[in-house]
């Protein structure tokens, strides 16, 4: 008989502080003020940050970019232009889904063999966003890809 539950992993509330610890520090020497957003393996809200400074839209770009990484467990940006570039369907199907987006700056955590939850930054350019996101994975010892 099939069992009617299954275990899962979260990625810890502790665990989410220590990444946006890690990807302001990296923001901060860089001179940009950021959004950080860490979501569990389902996709719901674990902790967010926005430093001083850093722009409003920031804060629904970062969640974006977290939910769309959990979702297809996938990073986002550059991993998904190159998944849909040459899908005239997928490129223009997959940015009207709500809660999906293309900027670079997100990633699944990946701990324990498995996606655990995701995190989401923006204030900068994407390629800063991405660079301190990773900071964040690092901090906890997390792959992103």
């Amino acid at each position: 008989m099939t069992q009617p539950t299954f275990p899962r992993s979260s990625i810890t509330a502790h665990a989410a502080f220590q990444i946006i610890e890690a990807a302001e520090r990296e923001a901060t020497a860089r001179g940009l003020a950021i959004v950080t957003v860490v979501v569990d393996e389902s996709g719901v809200l674990k902790a967010m940050r926005r430093m001083d400074g850093a722009p409003l839209v920031s804060i629904g770009a970062a969640h974006k970019k977290a939910l769309t990484a959990v979702g297809f467990g996938m990073p986002t940006g550059r991993a998904w232009h190159d998944f849909i570039k040459d899908d005239p369907i997928l490129m223009h199907g997959a940015p009207s889904l709500p809660d999906f987006t293309l900027l670079g700056g997100g990633f699944p955590i990946q701990l324990g063999g498995g996606v655990v939850g995701a995190v989401g930054v923006s204030g900068g350019h994407y390629s800063v966003d991405e660079a301190c996101a990773q900071a964040g994975l690092a901090a906890v010892g997390a792959k992103g890809t």
